[in-house]
């Protein structure tokens, strides 16, 4: 499954990671050098939540972003409880 955003459209994006070495020339050096740069990725904080979509109680992917930003509905919290007479039976047998 792919980790994208089902609001932002963020993504995994590619980048470098880049290594330098020596003082810096304001510190009295003779500057820093780029010793390395490797290949690294950039991934979005990407959660699974349940969201109400179109009226209905569905998974998505969402970054954190998304959710701090308000974007995601929530469903409401399950109030029902079973009634005495079935909870009766079900403790019986």
């Amino acid at each position: 499954m792919s980790r994208v955003c089902y609001f932002t459209g963020k993504k995994t994006r590619s980048g470098r990671s880049i290594a330098r070495k020596g003082k810096a020339r304001y510190l009295g050096g003779a500057g820093r050098k780029i010793t390395g740069s490797t290949k690294r990725k950039f991934k979005p904080n990407i959660q699974r939540v349940r969201a109400v979509i179109d009226g209905t109680v569905c998974r998505i992917k969402v970054s954190a972003k998304a959710i701090r930003m308000g974007l995601v509905v929530k469903p409401p919290k399950r109030t029902w409880k079973p009634d005495q007479a079935q909870a009766d039976t079900a403790a019986a047998s």
